[in-house]
């Protein structure tokens, strides 16, 4: 063997770990040698264990992030956006002016005619503010002042896994982290005994709700969001196994920590050092979990509040009564997917059950946080992967009409941590059609939503493929109209 190779086998990438195995070994279990150091319950000078050093970048206004995400695509005209001149104009053809040969999806592309169509349920003006609200929301309607709308919101995704894939990940197509998993790669966690990052799936439904979408993309597994369940154990395997009693399971795990050590030693696969935390994650997930879960200590008028549905778990209602109990426990990132907006036909009769589903819970959670002294630091987020159309799709009656998908202008709303209340941004046509004044893309909806929790967004990179990536990929500007 002449002396190249010998030099190029002395520098494969085994043989410079096995020669680095002690600064491995070290870095393998820095975050857990944080939390039996520093202690359980004791927090850096950021309240966080883990993440990047130097962050946050600045004093955040946010600490968590409660995201209500409302899968199928709510149309803003039956419950936010109140256009007078459309409900004038009912019947009438949508001017070739305002849709301006636009692209259309596959399902009305071939209609002959685009008929518009005001919504069926009145609106009204509530709060001091004022907002027009309908009357599909009278929960909503009485927080309005804390509510910020967006109206003005916009993507370039037409249908709804890219649509969908794009808000939560900053991306159409999957594969790259999701939010959450940026913060908790960023940001780190603020409870050692419960994930970072949780996602609920309430049973309502509808589009395909997919796990990548709370996953880590090209980030560490161990940044991945943990799907709680609503039947049987809140996440899977939680139980010990028949036989197995606690104590026995940790002196297993204690082995296996030690044979994944020696394994991370000498090979320096990031993923092993991932399931050495991931298992100790786990075990004490099985006493903090069937506690958070654990709605007995709730008194009747939280329920009240809350509505009849908070009983049953994995309703919209129960999951949100949750996101309260997991954001005061400090999980970073709670996100509650709603599935069922999805109305091309039969809108009207739909929607009223869609609207019954999180009217009351989510105005409750609203109440509940600001009653807690909690709402200032939580931020909360209300919206789909884009709206609806002011034209009809289908057949138009007196009594029912449908709506195609809309990506070009449509209505969120975000409350707390750092967002003024009470206020509307953004302004869209008469037809709610065409975006007038301060647009908002979804890369700026995630680099304010980043800078609220301490994060300039330009800065929160990780090295993949050659380049840095970010959540806003090379995108994004902070709405700063919105800023308190």
């Amino acid at each position: 063997m002449d002396s190249n190779t010998d030099l190029q086998r002395l520098l494969t990438r085994r043989r410079f770990l096995e020669l680095s195995r002690t600064g491995i070994g070290a870095a393998a279990l820095g975050t857990l040698w944080q939390q039996d150091v520093l202690g359980q319950g004791t927090k850096s000078p950021v309240d966080s264990v883990g993440g990047l050093a130097g962050l946050p970048h600045f004093a955040p206004k946010a600490k968590r992030v409660i995201y209500l995400f409302q899968a199928g695509a709510p149309s803003q005209h039956e419950l936010w956006e109140y256009k007078p001149k459309v409900v004038e104009l009912r019947g009438t053809e949508l001017p070739e002016s305002v849709r301006a040969g636009q692209r259309l999806t596959t399902m009305t592309a071939s209609q002959a005619s685009f008929p518009v169509i005001p919504s069926i349920f009145p609106f009204a003006q509530h709060g001091e503010t004022g907002a027009w609200v309908s009357e599909l929301m009278p929960h909503t309607a009485k927080i309005v002042d804390e509510l910020c709308f967006i109206r003005t919101m916009h993507t370039e995704a037409i249908n709804h896994d890219p649509g969908v894939t794009f808000f939560q990940t900053g991306a159409q197509l999957a594969g790259r982290p999701s939010m959450g998993a940026w913060l908790s790669y960023g940001l780190g966690s603020m409870n050692s005994d419960l994930p970072t990052f949780v996602a609920m799936v309430s049973n309502r439904g509808g589009n395909p709700v997919y796990d990548r979408l709370w996953g880590n993309g090209f980030l560490p597994s161990e940044y991945q969001g943990v799907k709680f369940l609503s039947t049987g154990d809140p996440v899977l395997y939680l139980s010990n196994p028949p036989g197995v009693d606690r104590t026995a399971r940790r002196r297993f795990l204690d082995d296996l920590a030690a044979l994944n050590q020696q394994d991370a030693e000498a090979f320096g696969d990031p993923e092993t050092t991932t399931r050495i935390s991931q298992y100790e994650m786990a075990y004490r997930m099985q006493a903090s979990v069937p506690e958070l879960t654990d709605l007995s200590d709730e008194p009747e008028s939280v329920f009240e509040r809350y509505g009849p549905d908070s009983k049953t778990p994995g309703t919209f209602a129960a999951n949100c009564l949750l996101a309260r109990r997991l954001a005061e426990r400090d999980v970073r990132f709670v996100e509650v997917f709603h599935r069922g907006w999805d109305m091309h036909t039969q809108l009207p009769r739909r929607i009223q059950t869609q609207a019954k589903d999180v009217d009351q819970p989510q105005a409750a959670l609203i109440q509940d946080l600001k009653e807690r002294g909690m709402l200032d630091e939580t931020l909360v987020v209300w919206g789909g992967e884009f709206g609806r159309t002011v034209f009809c799709q289908g057949r138009m009656t007196e009594t029912t009409y449908g709506r195609d998908h809309h990506p070009r202008a449509f209505t969120i709303w975000l409350a707390g941590g750092g967002v003024k209340p009470g206020m509307s941004y953004g302004t869209t046509d008469d037809f709610g059609y065409n975006i007038v004044e301060n647009p908002v893309h979804i890369h700026d909806l995630h680099a304010t939503m980043l800078h609220l929790l301490g994060i300039d967004h330009r800065r929160l990179t990780f090295p993949y493929q050659g380049r840095n990536f970010r959540l806003t990929d090379v995108h994004g500007k902070i709405v700063n109209g919105i800023l308190s």
